[in-house]
């Protein structure tokens, strides 16, 4: 049997930060979110901000956007941040690399870059927790392709239903992501998306349904027990990784 001293030595980083950095009580924690997308960073302080944005792109590194995210935030103040990322996480991780950015992001350490305590979850996750009230709770981001996380109870479920199979050998992601708009037109993109969340409901049988991603507003009405969760709540969900105790991973 062996032992992952790095991850040790990660875990032992970050407890050295959150003691030096955090207030003790959790309402006087400054959370500094951040918003990772294929064309933008953007990000905002849980005290009250203006939204500040970096462009990102197909060869922006893990390295030019923690130095991009200083740069913009030199004058504001914060303990910790909340970030999103565009794949999977694993251990507050990149799990892989990324699909529209440059490269360096699988198993960065992002508390260690930034020297201040870092959670990190997948960006769709961070969505469906700032649209998040109570109960179960399937969000779904349409976009370029299409994000998903279900919080059930309060115990927040990272998914990758975009990759389920789907009809003419597809997958969801297929005909409701950008390629399927583009390729079906929207009226048929929309009869798609209501077919695949009536799918999704009667799988997964949430209390209600959260529709977000740019492509959302191209729905001319939802499906039943759906609304529409707003882009901007992506932040609310970095500053409740850290403010609301109630929340598991």
């Amino acid at each position: 049997m062996w032992t992952n001293m790095s991850a040790i030595e990660s875990r032992k980083t970050n407890i050295k930060l959150e003691k030096a950095v955090a207030p003790a009580a959790i309402e006087e924690l400054v959370v500094l979110a951040v918003d990772l997308g294929g064309s933008h960073v953007k990000m905002r302080l849980s005290s009250g901000s203006d939204r500040r944005a970096a462009v990102s792109g197909p060869a922006m590194s893990a390295k030019e956007m923690v130095q991009a995210v200083k740069d913009l935030t030199g004058d504001w103040r914060y303990d910790v941040i909340g970030m999103g990322y565009p794949g999977p996480v694993s251990n507050n991780r990149p799990a892989m690399e990324p699909h529209n950015l440059g490269g360096g992001w699988q198993d960065f350490d992002f508390s260690a870059a930034f020297g201040k305590p870092v959670k990190l979850v997948n960006d769709a996750v961070m969505q469906a927790i700032g649209n998040y009230k109570d109960g179960n709770m399937l969000f779904l981001g349409l976009g370029t392709g299409l994000g998903s996380a279900m919080i059930a109870n309060h115990v927040c479920l990272p998914m990758e239903l975009a990759h389920l199979p789907y009809k003419k050998r597809g997958t969801f992601e297929d005909f409701i992501g950008e390629r399927g708009l583009k390729k079906y037109g929207k009226k048929k993109w929309r009869q798609s998306v209501e077919d695949i969340v009536e799918r999704l409901r009667a799988a997964l049988l949430p209390h209600e349904i959260v529709i977000g991603g740019g492509n959302a507003e191209k729905l001319k009405e939802l499906p039943p027990a759906c609304r529409i969760g707003e882009n901007e709540n992506a932040f609310l969900g970095g500053f409740r990784l850290w403010k609301d105790a109630n929340l598991s991973f």
